[in-house]
């Protein structure tokens, strides 16, 4: 049985099945091992970890801790309860217009990026006439219609990882913003941050970036001082506003103050660094990578909300899951009816109900013809989510497009 114990009941003789963590946050071989001695305990402690799942079918158990079961019921009710409080719905146009601007944008981001990755570790300056044209652009896609371009931040590739990541954390964090209602001025300022908050990675070595394997230690702490770089080079920039530094030079600090690279605390992290925060561990945690599997947007939503008792902002998470979804655009659900469908728009008065393009049916294992259904005015309702590799489904032919 898997259960969630706080770290300070955690003794020698349990085995961790999952230190409850990022992967980019634990420099351990493995996410699931035997406790063997108070070393291993202290270690995970120093570490800001507070609460891990064992598996007492492979060590010591803890009699009264909850089991995984009863973490995700209760995780589930409180998604549903942030759902039903879900934000004024803003002016937008339709997704079918708004699409083919918002794959044209996606990919020129990319390119952007990565250029711009390339030319810093040929040591070239960052060129912000080369990047803001490209945020603005940004802004106003999200502003017109956040269901087109923010699927497409779920499709990325091991290799280009890097540079595809920032540009999905520049989109989600507009969205973010604009659920906050902060002025459009501001928010091109926290999109630009955004779009640059991991710069500092051209001066990791690549070996590192892209290697196939856990982290040595001394590798972690060099991937780590990427906020360090990031910061140097953007304060070197002439026209990176304060916001924009915040945005990057923050966006690995936690609530708690077990963050880096300046162990900020609570209030003493900005509220664009706080953003910066929940959203880079979103999408990092719901990303595919060579030797890490991503979680399902849903699973990677819960996991926010239950990391927001210690490392993010309450209020903010819940923020940024109604900015988004439950069942966020473009992630795959599993329908009452028994059929599979894409998430294509979020009811904005209604999150708890999108508006779904169903595709498969699961009895007769077979596509159906694609069908369009606003689940607010259907009997049908989602179930689970699930995810487009086991059903060997490929997500881009259902994207907006």
């Amino acid at each position: 049985m898997i259960k969630k114990i706080p770290v300070d009941a955690l003794i020698p003789g349990m085995y961790v099945s999952d230190l409850n963590c990022g992967w980019m946050d634990h420099p351990f071989l493995t996410n699931a091992f035997l406790v063997d001695d108070e070393a291993r305990v202290a270690k995970i402690r120093d570490m800001g970890i507070h609460e891990v799942y064992i598996d007492t079918s492979r060590g010591l158990d803890l009699p009264d801790a909850p089991t995984r079961e009863e973490v995700e019921s209760s995780l589930q009710a409180r998604m549903e309860a942030i759902a039903t409080a879900a934000p004024k719905p803003l002016a937008r146009v339709s997704l079918a217009e708004e699409a083919p601007r918002a794959r044209r944008l996606h990919t020129e981001a990319n390119r952007i990026v990565k250029n711009l990755l390339t030319d810093i570790r040929l040591g070239a300056q960052i060129e912000l006439d080369k990047v803001e044209p490209m945020v603005e652009a940004m802004v106003d896609s999200v502003f017109s219609n956040p269901n087109a371009l923010l699927p497409l931040a779920g499709l990325k590739q091991h290799d280009n990882y890097t540079f595809e990541h920032s540009v999905s954390v520049c989109a989600l964090m507009v969205a973010f913003s604009r659920g906050l209602a902060l002025s459009r001025e501001l928010i091109r300022e926290i999109a630009l941050g955004a779009l640059l908050h991991d710069v500092g990675k051209a001066r990791v070595p690549e070996a590192i970036l892209n290697k196939p394997a856990r982290l040595t230690e001394a590798e972690f702490a060099k991937m780590k001082n990427h906020v360090v770089q990031s910061i140097v080079l953007l304060q070197h920039t002439p026209g990176v506003s304060e916001t924009a530094l915040m945005v990057a030079g923050q966006h690995h600090e936690r609530h708690d103050g077990t963050g880096y690279p300046n162990q900020l605390k609570g209030e003493g992290i900005s509220l664009y660094g706080q953003m910066a925060a929940i959203v880079d561990v979103y999408d990092a945690i719901s990303s595919d990578r060579v030797y890490h599997k991503g979680l399902a947007p849903s699973d990677a939503l819960k996991k926010l909300l239950e990391w927001s008792e210690h490392h993010f902002e309450p209020k903010l998470v819940h923020s940024f899951i109604r900015a988004i979804g439950i069942y966020p655009s473009g992630s795959l659900v599993r329908l009452a009816s028994g059929r599979l469908a894409v998430v294509r728009e979020q009811n904005e008065r209604d999150l708890l109900h999108p508006v779904v393009q169903v595709i498969f049916h699961i009895g007769s294992q077979c596509y159906l013809p694609p069908e369009t259904i606003d689940l607010a005015r259907s009997q049908d309702r989602v179930v689970a989510h699930e995810d487009f590799a086991k059903w060997k489904i490929d997500p881009k032919p259902w994207l907006p497009a």
